[in-house]
């Protein structure tokens, strides 16, 4: 039985240390404390900036001191007790900085080191020699450990395994690594019959805390415990109103027009964030700040993850000491950093999603008792829907939740030959620690000897090709035995795909950021980009490497990365549904009152949020020219111009599953008559604009839109067989097929892409089922086209009562996805021009 915490050496210490500080210990950090002296493993979610580091980390150093209660001060080399893996190497310095405060001023001889990526080797090797007490790790350099022989012993005293920032690892890869590597960990402490190791998750609110915190401790089999803080941080949203309203909205460029109403925000706050959704925009905001106010030059600073990273660290030690009035970043600044001086954060545009919104709010206002003030500026005036949605949404505590990711077999052969290079693996004992995970918990015995005879024989397609024959038998065990497998496979542990990046570097010296190669590859010698807030003149490639110059021009290229195009998340577009019903709803009385006094009143006090009273004007106009839909209803618009033929739909459920559904409900229209279409779509809905008459009615729109055959259509509509072939890249990379190239002389994404068709080609004919292949499309349903979402929308029309209007005009729904179909063909100077011939139509 353990002590009450109150009663423990640990405890009395600890609160002496923070009474020495003005501080004392919340409610939710106790309560971790008790937990953790009882053995318990679980997961602490508490708002930003009330001590979540310290509610696992004092934990660990109040269980040593109790069980050390007399010499505590005096030993050192105790070996490994905390391991810390954190998503962001950014964190990690910021974290040992609090860590190591807390140690010195208790007098203990803990060592708090850091291995990622820029860990360097002499630093290494002194980890090798001695590993320090607390080691704060990346999931990828957790994988290179589990490289080294006798990797074993470097885990057998350690006591807690805490994950920070959770939420942000659940749901990807690189959270299946984690899962992973807690469960050899685990594994190797089972054959000690040892079972006093804890694993702690450190997490913001999300819609899934209970599955999140099964998912971490999964290998435990234990229940576990979440402590949540019960706090109440108070968020206020403010929005920026444009002067006027537009009733034509188009997207992206009433931004920039309202930087003249930020500047006095950023002047009368001690420090700003300024969160931009993309890296292109961000360098755009940085450069017309500047220009709207030259007194910031010096105070006004670039963040996001291009930007090399000695800039960045300068910015984030800037902004902890308070010398930056400004920074513009993107979703880099998102995690746990702890800045203090930072009073006020700007969203420029939607976030897509209520957990993104309320992460950048908790960036200001970073103590418990300070209130988290954010600003939302809209890039169109459609976007003020969705701040009073997100307002809603925070109001009734409608979070995201993160969906764990299941059977990802690229990163099982990875890791299997990530522990066939160090110690090797008995396979039988393997499997049953792999089931014990939550991403491969529904794997069968037969897919797991179908996952070994790849890795050892290269499959049935592949057996004759010796660099696919990786493991050999020996003393009953599987090991990689042949050198060069095992060299090329240690520069590949950890690898998780993202597009293909170069270094940006002056020719004289010193390096600017890293770009997109798919960016670079469009620019001749001679043009002018913008990164990191400089102007620079692209010279030429060589070695991975953009060499540039600094270059005076006026005009340059904001460069574009793929990552700028997140959807609406379903949350929101939930939300989103449910706002119009407001909109309705208030219109109707409004309509009402007026026909009873016989006069025009004003919207203002009948709407809940102010932002859909600004949006009235838009909202009547809407209703006049075609219909302003409710929860329960879709909305179609069938228009004719003089372009062609338009079908609009509005199911307000994100870009992605628009896209799809697009493709779909033109490969079942042209089932009923030969036609073809273009699309466009946006996160509120879709086009298809055709040359003829569009064949859609109340005698076949529910049919269109029926969940029967889906998944026939969905092979038959989308080109899914190339979708696979390009997912299947990513896939080959992390399985250890495709080879990326040593250091410095990686493979352009294009010859990895001719390496990957090739191989999904031999694969597809000769071993049509093998497992790759199948997560190769899986993947494409549930990310790129958001299978489950698009089912769920399919069901909801189904019980839906769908409206087909006819209007002579644009609407003001309809207008930004017109606009977004003609971006792809007209540069920025003549779609201006273009929208401004449209407007009075």
């Amino acid at each position: 039985m353990s002590l009450p915490l109150e009663n423990t050496v640990g405890y009395r210490v600890i609160c002496d240390w923070l009474a020495s500080q003005q501080r004392q210990p919340f409610l939710f950090q106790q309560k971790t404390w008790q937990h953790i002296i009882n053995g318990e493993s679980g997961l602490v979610n508490a708002p930003t900036g009330c001590g979540k580091t310290y509610s696992i980390f004092l934990g660990a150093l109040i269980q040593f001191i109790n069980q050390h209660p007399e010499e505590y001060k005096n030993i050192k080399n105790s070996g490994l007790q905390l391991l810390w893996v954190t998503p962001l190497r950014a964190l990690a310095k910021d974290i040992a900085r609090a860590m190591e405060e807390v140690v010195s001023a208790l007098d203990m001889k803990w060592g708090i080191g850091i291995r990622n990526g820029d860990t360097d080797t002499a630093e290494r090797a002194r980890q090798k020699r001695q590993i320090p007490e607390v080691l704060i790790i990346t999931p990828e350099s957790l994988h290179l450990l589990l490289a080294q022989k006798g990797y074993a012993e470097l885990f057998s005293s350690l006591k807690i395994i805490a994950i920070d920032e959770w939420h942000e690892l659940l749901g990807s890869k690189r959270g299946v690594q984690v899962e992973l590597a807690i469960s050899r960990i685990v594994g190797t402490r089972h054959t000690n019959h040892d079972s006093t190791l804890m694993i702690w998750g450190i997490s913001a609110t999300i819609g899934n805390l209970e599955e999140a915190k099964d998912v971490l401790i999964n290998p435990l089999v234990k229940k576990g415990v979440i402590v949540k803080a019960d706090m109440k941080k108070a968020v206020e949203v403010e929005s920026i109103f444009p002067d006027e309203i537009e009733k034509y909205p188009w997207a992206g460029h009433l931004g920039i027009k309202l930087i003249d109403k930020v500047i006095p925000i950023i002047l009368q706050s001690k420090t700003t964030l300024i969160f931009i959704n993309t890296r292109g925009m961000s360098e755009t905001w940085y450069q017309k700040i500047l220009d709207a106010c030259p007194d910031l030059a010096g105070v006004i600073a670039l963040h996001h993850g291009s930007v090399d990273m000695e800039l960045r660290n300068w910015v984030e030690e800037n902004l902890h000491n308070g010398k930056l009035k400004v920074v513009i970043c993107t979703a880099s600044l998102d995690l746990g950093v702890d800045f203090r001086p930072v009073e006020t954060v700007i969203q420029v545009g939607s976030p897509k999603g209520v957990a993104r919104f309320l992460q950048r709010a908790g960036r200001s206002g970073h103590s418990f008792d300070a209130t988290s003030k954010i600003y939302f500026l809209p890039t169109h005036s459609l976007e003020l829907m969705e701040v009073a949605a997100l307002k809603k949404a925070i109001s009734e505590k409608i979070i995201e939740s993160r969906v764990p990711m299941l059977l990802c077999y690229d990163v099982l052969i990875q890791y299997l030959s990530t522990l066939a290079i160090s110690d090797g693996f008995s396979p039988d004992k393997i499997f049953e620690e792999i089931i014990a995970t939550h991403c491969y918990k529904e794997m069968t015995k037969e897919e797991w000897e179908r996952i070994i005879y790849f890795i050892s024989s290269g499959g049935n397609a592949l057996q004759q090709y010796d660099d696919y024959k990786k493991l050999e038998w020996e003393d009953e065990l599987f090991k990689i035995k042949n050198r060069r497998i095992a060299m090329r496979h240690r520069m590949n542990i950890g690898t998780i795909v993202s597009e293909s990046m170069l270094k940006v570097k002056f020719i004289s010296g010193g390096y600017v950021g890293v770009i997109e190669e798919y960016f670079i590859s469009r620019l001749q010698p001679g043009d002018v980009f913008t990164l990191a807030g400089r102007i620079l003149e692209f010279v030429t490639i060589k070695d991975m490497t953009a060499l540039v110059k600094k270059s005076s021009s006026k005009k340059s290229i904001v460069p574009s990365w793929q990552g700028g195009r997140m959807p609406l998340s379903a949350n929101l577009g939930f939300m989103l549904r449910k706002t119009l019903n407001t909109v309705k709803s208030e219109m109707s009385i409004i309509k009402q009152k007026n026909r009873k006094a016989n006069a025009s009143i004003s919207p203002v006090s009948h709407f809940m949020f102010h932002e859909l009273e600004a949006l009235f004007p838009l909202f009547e106009l809407q209703q006049q020219v075609s219909h302003v839909p409710k929860e329960n209803e879709l909305l179609i618009e069938q228009i004719e111009t003089k372009d062609g033929f338009h079908l609009f739909v509005y199911p307000f459920e994100g870009r992605l599953v628009h896209e799809a559904m697009a493709a779909i409900l033109a490969y079942r229209i042209s089932r009923i008559t030969s036609i073809t279409f273009s699309f466009a779509m946006n996160d509120y809905g879709f086009e298809l604009l055709s040359d003829q008459p569009i064949p859609v009615d109340d005698s076949n729109v529910y049919e269109l839109f029926s969940l029967e055959n889906l998944m026939n259509d969905i092979q038959r509509s989308i080109n899914s067989t190339e979708m696979a072939k390009r997912k299947f890249r990513n896939v080959a990379v992390i399985g250890g097929l495709i080879f990326q190239g040593f250091p410095g002389e990686q493979k352009k994404a294009r010859h990895l892409q001719n390496s990957a068709s090739l191989l999904f080609n031999v694969l597809s004919e000769y071993e049509p089922d093998n497992l790759l292949l199948r997560q190769s499309y899986s993947e494409v349903l549930e990310q790129q086209m958001e299978e489950s979402r698009l089912m769920d929308m399919l069901w909801r029309i189904q019980n839906s009562k769908i409206i087909i209007t006819f209007p002579q005009q644009l609407t003001p729904f309809c207008f930004p996805i017109k606009v977004d179909s003609l971006r792809e063909d007209l540069s920025s100077e003549k779609l201006e021009d273009r929208i401004r011939k449209m407007l009075p139509q």
